[in-house]
């Protein structure tokens, strides 16, 4: 895999992926069932122990059986032989899905030229709205962190109200320490802590100040009268901010948690914006092939890539009606699914020719096609999907959902915590289960974690393909084996009578 270095903007640094050696969904396929798709099967699993630890690329692939077809015509679209077998294959009930999509112009054609422009506009427009992302998305993370403060503090002022005597005097104690630091702390040297550490005779004046609860019980410490006239002073001044802090307190958490809806709406209507673009500068890349013969510097060339995936169900259950299978396998409660599935595979190579006053292109030129036939199981069908994933065939669809999606869902279980919060009902936690920091990391207590990491463990499970049973591998895969070789051969024949095309081997 190689990256684009020279692109100035840190998203597309990532974004240009050139897929020079990414496997093919003949190799895949070769990968996950070696001993029946693999021609070196048997070497790979010998060298590496199991199937999934074969690198894919190290396949040589073998299908059950193939056909090819060349169209070479340089005034006729290749658009058409693409629809046509599209349309085909629907016709047949296989509903194809596109694996591949790729190409490559020649550096000094007008086609290159002209879709670089659009790739640069697609990739301005989008490095644009990720800048904006990244700014709302530093005030979110700032916004939570000060959410997450003012829970520890309004967790002491709820912890004054309850019936426990050692929480309660715990929290009257912590909010003493605040005021000391936040409020009294501005009087300077005639402030509680200045006097006591800085000036003879008020040595014992933080003590009776955390001591006290009010004046009465000032009265009562075996103090000298100096002391207890400012103990006293201070206490008043301690209840009446005590009454007025948690109110603006409670005020201001309120306003935080507004401006934090405000902010994740603005967030996810840019990534929404964003997303199009992203995806659209992403599909304009161009495969890298320096080494491609027909790819002349100065011709005015263009290669394409497509793979076309089509499947098709065995009815076992109609099969044993029909008797093509035992009459028993009516009543069989199958493990997983059988399908007879067909890849199309098309190489072009085309003369991109501008349409008269338009800004499009018409691609005159070869097309080599190829028709191969599998019987996989759906076990097999979802580690399939799960490869081309792994494999550079997706990774630019990663990153983009990385930026864009996955930026927010990182903070969902943060977000959502305080969105749906009940107003002025705040959750009474200790310091130690609410810290802030542990807001970055997701969660806030083993409950409510508890989901998440079931649902991250669903996320990341791996398909996992189990050996076939005696009656799969007797009856199942034999007979969707015959189904996909008569159907690819159908396929095939079908297209090329219609185009009178000539194959070859």
């Amino acid at each position: 895999m190689l990256v684009n270095k020279d692109s100035k903007e840190t998203f597309f640094k990532l974004l240009l992926f050139i897929i020079t050696m990414a496997a093919s969904i003949q190799q895949i396929i070769g990968k996950i069932n070696p001993e029946i798709y693999a021609i070196n099967g048997a070497e790979l699993l010998k060298k590496y122990g199991s199937s999934d630890k074969i690198p894919a690329e190290e396949v040589k692939p073998k299908a059950l059986a193939e056909h090819n077809l060349m169209y070479d015509s340089s005034t006729e679209t290749l658009e058409p032989v693409y629809f046509f077998i599209l349309d085909l294959m629907n016709d047949f009930g296989l509903s194809p899905q596109k694996y591949v999509d790729t190409f490559t112009s020649s550096p000094g054609s007008g086609h290159f030229a002209e879709l670089g422009q659009r790739a640069t506009i697609m990739q301005q427009q989008g490095s644009k709205l990720l800048g904006d992302i990244n700014q709302v998305m530093r005030s979110i993370l700032n916004i939570i962190y000060d959410l997450r403060e003012f829970r520890i503090r309004l967790s002491a002022y709820n912890d004054l109200k309850t019936k426990d005597k050692s929480r309660t005097e715990a929290a009257a104690l912590s909010l003493k320490q605040i005021w000391l630091d936040k409020v009294d702390i501005n009087k300077g040297n005639s402030s509680i802590k200045a006097m006591a550490l800085g000036q003879a005779g008020f040595q014992t004046l933080i003590d009776a100040f955390l001591v006290a609860k009010d004046v009465d019980d000032a009265d009562k410490l075996d103090l000298n009268e100096r002391v207890k006239r400012i103990v006293k002073a201070r206490i008043i001044e301690f209840n009446d901010w005590l009454e007025n802090s948690g109110k603006e307190l409670q005020k201001r958490y309120e306003l935080e948690k507004t401006y934090l809806k405000s902010q994740v709406n603005s967030l996810k209507l840019y990534a929404r914006w964003a997303k199009p673009y992203l995806r659209a500068a992403m599909n304009l890349e161009m495969k890298e092939s320096d080494k491609e013969p027909a790819l002349v510097k100065v011709f005015n060339t263009i290669l394409l890539e497509l793979n076309l995936l089509g499947k098709s169900e065995l009815k076992v259950k109609e099969l044993a009606l029909e008797g093509k299978l035992p009459s028993e396998f009516k009543r069989l409660k199958q493990k997983r699914e059988y399908f007879s599935c067909v890849i199309v595979d098309f190489r072009f190579r085309g003369i991109p020719q501008r349409i008269s006053q338009q800004s499009h292109y018409a691609f005159g030129g070869r097309a080599q096609l190829s028709f191969s036939a599998y019987a996989l199981n759906s076990e097999e069908l979802d580690k399939l999907n799960e490869e081309a994933e792994k494999s550079d065939i997706g990774d630019a669809f990663k990153l983009i959902e990385g930026i864009t999606t996955e930026s927010l869902g990182q903070l969902k279980d943060d977000i959502e915590f305080f969105l749906e919060e009940e107003k002025g009902n705040v959750a009474e936690k200790s310091a130690d289960s609410i810290n802030p920091f542990k807001a970055l990391f997701g969660g806030y207590n083993q409950e409510e974690e508890a989901p998440n990491k079931k649902e991250n463990k669903s996320e990341k499970k791996v398909v996992t393909v189990s050996p076939d049973t005696w009656i799969e591998k007797t009856h199942l895969r034999p007979l969707a084996s015959e189904s996909a070789r008569d159907m690819v051969f159908r396929l095939f024949d079908v297209y090329k009578k219609s185009h009178g095309m000539t194959s070859y081997t």
